[in-house]
């Protein structure tokens, strides 16, 4: 098992659990006792959780969203192929409103050699677009979330409500064809709202997992998402059913 999978293991089992001790988390991974001592300490350091003598206790609920730095290290080959799906469907010249999160960072990058208006939501991006020599980057303004780095808040409304685009580009924690998009934080619910308003077509870019998920903050029923860009690991059913509901869905 690589690193990053094992620590998204521990994370999952110690959230799941409350506290789980090092040799049980020795046994579900299938690494020593030593490595998942470092590895707790990694996952200590991102604010996941808490070590004590023997073990550790988690500091996210459920329901919560994993820190940044954790996230960006997963799926990252799964995360490059989304991105470059999502660059396909923008044309030369358009307008984009770009959102936060570990995926749309790596669409960022996969955006940086266009000819494109771009206005990012979150500092990550922003930094990953500012050296592109043929890109015309809009930022907006607004409050960054720790660690995140996403910008939420009045000013980011204000930056939306101030463009109008020819597409938004939205990450999301769960899409379903029933509960449609949604999200972990309400701030953030808020902007990919505002964005969405702003913007002429919506492709929405998720992992396959998330298709399965519904997050606390809702932020748009499924049917006004253009298109969905998505994975292999989507459960066919859900595909299945957000077509139904007149989402064109490509999977990579």
């Amino acid at each position: 098992m690589v690193s990053t999978d094992r620590l998204r293991q521990i994370s999952d089992a110690v959230r799941e659990a409350g506290r789980v001790g090092v040799a049980e988390l020795a046994a579900l991974t299938g690494a020593s006792e030593m490595t998942i001592r470092r590895d707790l300490e990694v996952l200590a350091d991102q604010g996941v959780l808490e070590r004590y003598r023997g073990g550790a206790r988690s500091l996210l609920l459920r329901g919560e969203e994993p820190p940044f730095a954790l996230r960006v290290q997963e799926g990252q080959e799964t995360k490059r192929r989304l991105a470059a799906a999502v660059a396909e469907l923008i044309a030369d010249g358009e307008s984009v409103v770009l959102d936060s999160g570990t995926t749309c960072l790596e669409v960022a990058h996969a955006l940086e050699p266009r000819r494109l208006t771009v206005m990012p939501l979150s500092l990550h991006a922003a930094n990953a677009l500012a050296g592109a020599p043929r890109l015309t980057l809009l930022v907006p303004g607004g409050r960054p979330r720790p660690g995140e780095l996403a910008l939420t808040g009045p000013l980011t409304a204000a930056s939306l409500a101030a463009v109008r685009f020819d597409t938004a580009v939205i990450g999301c924690c769960g899409v379903t064809a029933t509960d449609g998009l949604t999200a972990y934080d309400l701030d953030d619910a808020a902007v990919k709202r505002a964005a969405i308003a702003s913007s002429r077509r919506i492709i929405a870019v998720a992992e396959g997992a998330k298709l399965s998920r519904t997050a606390l903050a809702f932020v748009t029923p499924a049917a006004a998402l253009h298109t969905l860009v998505t994975d292999e690991a989507a459960p066919g059913e859900e595909i299945d059913a957000l077509a139904a509901a007149g989402v064109t869905v490509r999977t990579v």
